[in-house]
């Protein structure tokens, strides 16, 4: 599985440089005083969203990252090269937690957003910042401090507006490729679908939204069977979900049966969800004769408190008209 959407890595920021000790010597200045300047500030560790990454793989074998440290101070009161920030690339939809104590630190969904995770320590004082009235060679200085360090869970969020939930091999992969330019694969067995699949969808000629092809729901996924959590979580971030079922040799009461389980899986995940569900789609109709979608649509529109949409979406029959009505619908959220 290529697509990695958590991972445990460690950064550490670079140290603050030491004060330097030096006193200055000239031929006109037998009895210089003291001139050493302060340490450079280590670098700090930054995450910042890259929006032509989607996946957090880099992470599956570069575990540690860590910032250059501050140069020394210098006589002169000169002083030390400040250290290199580390920017770390990461996905938009990335969330950054602090591993150590469990807490969020970051949630990054928008382009180029940047958080400082790990700050550079601060460089030393040389002694010239010692010298007073009374003391007019100092001798002290002080070490640069310790750059921080932390133990970071990153976990990728897929971004989209609308997510698709269905158990494996009910037509997702071919819906996204119906309507979008997304080409995720398609084939005729279980979990075809290992990573979240993107697409674009034009629902009128100047304004589009994102769809996202979702791994499918199997019994027992908000406990973390088969795909689990990799696949719930990326709901979370859609504002419109849409469920969706294969008609193939199905009566009213197995398709009933069905939703009724998907909705169970997503309200033990997040019960919030469930709000966000307002369609059922009811897919592959061109496997099933015209009187028999007459009477699924008629009889689940009276039993569903869900809008019901008949479509095939290898075929492209009713997904156009289903594009538009979710893209309205999309606006009226953003009202």
């Amino acid at each position: 599985m290529n697509f990695i959407d958590e991972v445990l890595i460690k950064v550490s920021a670079g140290d603050g440089g030491n004060g330097c000790l030096s006193f200055r010597r000239a031929k006109n200045l037998p009895k210089g005083g003291p001139d050493g300047g302060k340490g450079g500030s280590g670098g700090d560790v930054i995450l910042k969203t890259n929006p032509n990454l989607n996946t957090l793989a880099r992470f599956r074998y570069e575990k540690y990252f860590q910032a250059t440290s501050g140069k020394k101070g210098l006589s002169m009161n000169k002083s030390g090269a400040d250290g290199e920030d580390l920017i770390i690339e990461v996905p938009l939809g990335t969330i950054i937690y602090d591993e150590t104590i469990k807490e969020k630190i970051a949630d990054l969904d928008s382009d180029q957003e940047e958080v400082v995770v790990a700050k550079g320590g601060k460089g030393g004082l040389g002694n010239l910042r010692f010298k007073s009235s009374t003391n007019r060679s100092p001798r002290r200085t002080t070490q640069g401090e310790g750059g921080g360090s932390l133990d970071l869970k990153l976990e990728l969020r897929v971004l989209a507006d609308v997510g698709l939930l269905g158990k494996p091999n009910s037509g997702k992969s071919s819906l996204v490729n119906a309507v979008s330019s997304a080409h995720p694969k398609i084939a005729d067995y279980e979990f075809t679908t290992l990573k979240p699949s993107l697409g674009v969808v034009d629902y009128i000629s100047d304004k589009s939204f994102v769809i996202s092809d979702i791994p499918g729901l199997i019994s027992g996924a908000s406990k973390g069977v088969g795909l689990g959590f990799q696949f719930l979580r990326h709901l979370s971030r859609t504002r419109l979900i849409l469920q969706i079922i294969d008609v193939e040799n199905k009566e009213v009461k197995g398709i009933e049966t069905e939703s009724k389980e998907l909705l169970k899986e997503l309200a033990e995940f997040d019960s919030n969800l469930t709000q966000k569900v307002q369609w059922l789609l009811l897919n592959k109709i061109d496997l099933i004769s015209k009187e028999q979608q007459m009477k699924l649509e008629r009889r689940l529109k009276k039993q569903q408190d869900l809008k019901v949409y008949l479509i095939s979406a290898k075929q492209r029959l009713g997904t156009e008209s289903l594009m538009k009505e979710i893209g309205f619908a999309l606006e009226k959220i953003d009202q």
